[in-house]
């Protein structure tokens, strides 16, 4: 990457006191090396750890006042990393699934490309089974919708252009449970230049297998958690809503006599 690139990173984080500091480090070095400048954001979605306290040395930290749950919180991680004003913004999650020189190869893939957005293709996945099988499940629902196969949907590795990211952030409400589902959706619909960078996909760094947010300290898991299904549930309801149900309603949404078409 070029030296005058200034880069954000934003975390969204809860409970990722162990996978911190090893990973907010391991950032800083990869970006070091390119000689790009940037800008690390955490946002800890009141963790009951010391997410906080061993991120603030690495990086600025933002506090949310209550457990918001994921989506919400990487939303938050994205609106901040607009305001930092920077040229490139690369979303990660806390739990340190990726490497340092492959964050900094999705990021400068973004201005290589001269794309709108680029995503994080994992390869070697270890989560388990049922997030695998999940995520294959709305790779082909994103197929029938949109037209267009998205490699790895739901990839929390992305880097974005400012403007692109600003615009879509607009049609998603900031309670949204699964964010990069609706953007890989408008992204294929409003035919963005996307490009796909492979990147290792590594054990959790913090040690759970299946992550914090599903509540469990099994490091495997043969069956889906009850929590997971009823995530699942509400995320299919809220993509029927959002990107059915409402993308229909933009179509035939009159503007100024005429008919208005989102993407």
């Amino acid at each position: 990457m070029q030296g005058r690139d200034h880069v954000a990173i934003v975390i969204p984080a809860f409970n990722e006191a162990v996978a911190l500091p090893s990973f907010l480090a391991e950032i800083r070095g990869s970006f070091d090396d390119v000689g790009a400048s940037v800008t690390v954001i955490v946002v800890d979605d009141a963790s009951t750890d010391e997410t906080g306290e061993v991120a603030s040395p690495l990086a600025s930290v933002v506090r949310v006042p209550g457990n918001r749950g994921h989506g919400p919180t990487a939303l938050r991680a994205y609106a901040e990393g607009l305001r930092s004003g920077a040229d490139v913004i690369v979303h990660v999650d806390g739990d340190g699934q990726f490497y340092g020189d492959d964050i900094v190869r999705v990021a400068a893939a973004l201005d290589r490309t001269q794309a709108d957005v680029v995503h994080g293709v994992r390869r070697g996945r270890t989560d388990p089974w049922f997030r695998r099988a999940l995520s294959g499940l709305v790779r082909l629902a994103v197929l029938i919708l949109c037209g267009r196969s998205v490699p790895d949907v739901n990839t929390p590795l992305r880097a974005y252009n400012p403007r692109v990211l600003e615009s879509l952030l607009c049609d998603v409400p900031p309670t949204a449970l699964v964010p990069h589902v609706h953007f890989s959706i408008a992204e294929a619909r409003s035919r963005l230049r996307v490009r796909y960078v492979s990147v290792a996909s590594i054990p959790r760094r913090g040690g759970l297998a299946q992550g914090t947010m599903w509540g469990s300290g099994r490091s495997r898991v043969v069956f889906p958690p009850k929590r997971l299904l009823s995530f699942a549930a509400r995320a299919i309801a809220e993509l029927w809503r959002i990107d059915i149900i409402g993308s229909a309603a933009d179509i035939d949404r009159p503007v100024g006599g005429d008919v208005a078409v989102r993407g």
